[in-house]
């Protein structure tokens, strides 16, 4: 039996670890809103939310590495609660920082104490009897998590408490997961070691990272710029906050599908397919004439299905590659850094307010992955896991 098959984990505290995981990541998805307001408060510079919002996702992807890598299994409830106290007392902290330096500090601070939670969920999926499974369920509870609390903060929290009840709010979510904590397992058993399971860093075992990250670069880099694109198609500025809406809506659906699907695919193919269909999906869009707006909308409901249902499938990839769920648990990793370097590096090709080119560099970036997918490996097939194909 694999080392990372724990049937003694029961679906009450899988629930109980993915609630966590959703608390983890909940700033992710309403960053626009709160930087924007932050942006609006003159608390930071229009210049510096973009490393704000960048540093907290590249730490939150490190808080993930650095919880693989140094602390002990055996205390995961005990660390649960040190790191939702320390990511809820950094967004206290965040109402008295001030400028762009002081509040990507305080910002990146935060962002380690949620990749710890984000560690601790991702130890409990790979240990689960049908992991890629329970991470597209997790990816879904995530997204309409995220979903709920931006519609809680802009209808009724910042309308009333600004900016500073918006991170109030965050802050006394975060602390869910310290009663969370006494529900998911107390800690779980160390997967195996590389000597036991045969693991070794190779192009095979790097791949699942690679692919993942490139995909999420794919799809980091044109959402960020979902906005003045959607704008310079023909939408208003009500109509483009309504087309993202949607879009998180065809995330919902795509993730639903995912869960049942991933295990009945292969794993390779989809990938493959995933990235022709958002290549062909983003260049399409950048030819677009302007006033296409139906036809744009129908391309983002498409790039928005493909973006979750694509997630697990990074998980089968990974489990593939190395059974013991090693590798597994630093895939959250992969996806979180390729999110930030996609927009990091589309910010480069931007001119002023024309983000024109960014469609064709998230081609580039889904078209890099097919091809790393497709191109031969000398490495042997490594054993499958669980009917991963």
């Amino acid at each position: 039996m694999p080392m990372n098959h724990a049937p003694e984990i029961s679906p009450r505290q899988v629930a109980a670890a993915l609630a966590i995981g959703a608390m983890g990541v909940l700033m992710v998805g309403i960053q626009p809103i709160l930087l924007g307001e932050l942006v609006e408060a003159k608390q930071v510079s229009l210049e510096g939310v973009g490393i704000v919002a960048m540093a907290e996702i590249v730490t939150l992807g490190l808080g993930v590495v650095l919880g693989n890598a140094l602390l002990p299994w055996s205390r995961l409830r005990l660390i649960t609660i040190v790191a939702a106290l320390l990511a809820s007392g950094l967004d206290l902290l965040t109402l008295l920082a001030t400028g762009d330096g002081a509040m990507t500090a305080v910002r990146a601070a935060a962002g380690l104490a949620e990749g710890v939670l984000i560690w601790g969920t991702t130890g409990v999926v790979v240990r689960t009897a049908n992991s890629p499974r329970v991470a597209g369920i997790f990816f879904v509870a995530q997204t309409l998590a995220q979903a709920a609390l931006g519609a809680l903060l802009a209808n009724a929290v910042i309308p009333h408490s600004g900016w500073q009840g918006g991170f109030v709010t965050l802050a006394l979510l975060t602390l869910l997961p310290c009663a969370l904590a006494f529900v998911q397992p107390p800690r779980l058993a160390p997967l195996a070691t590389a000597a036991v399971s045969g693991f070794r860093w190779s192009a095979a075992t790097l791949l699942p990272l690679v692919i993942a990250f490139l995909q999420l670069a794919t799809l980091g880099s044109f959402w960020a710029y979902l906005d003045p694109l959607g704008r310079a198609a023909g939408f208003d500025a009500r109509g483009a906050q309504t087309l993202i809406a949607a879009v998180l809506a065809m995330q919902v659906v795509g993730g639903s599908v995912a869960s049942f699907a991933v295990r009945r695919l292969a794993v390779v193919p989809t990938l493959v397919a995933c990235s022709a269909v958002l290549a062909a999906t983003t260049a399409t869009i950048h030819q677009l004439p302007g006033g296409s707006t139906l036809n744009f909308a129908l391309g983002c409901a498409l790039f928005g299905f493909v973006w979750l249902f694509m997630l697990p499938f990074h998980l089968s990839l990974a489990l593939r590659a190395d059974a013991s769920g090693r590798l597994a648990g630093l895939v959250p990793a992969a996806q979180l850094l390729g999110s930030a370097f996609g927009p990091l590096t589309a910010s480069f090709i931007v001119e002023g307010e024309n983000a024109a080119a960014v469609p064709l560099l998230s081609a580039g970036f889904a078209i890099g992955a097919a091809v790393l997918l497709l191109a031969p490996r000398r490495d042997g097939p490594r054993p499958l896991h669980r009917g991963v194909r």
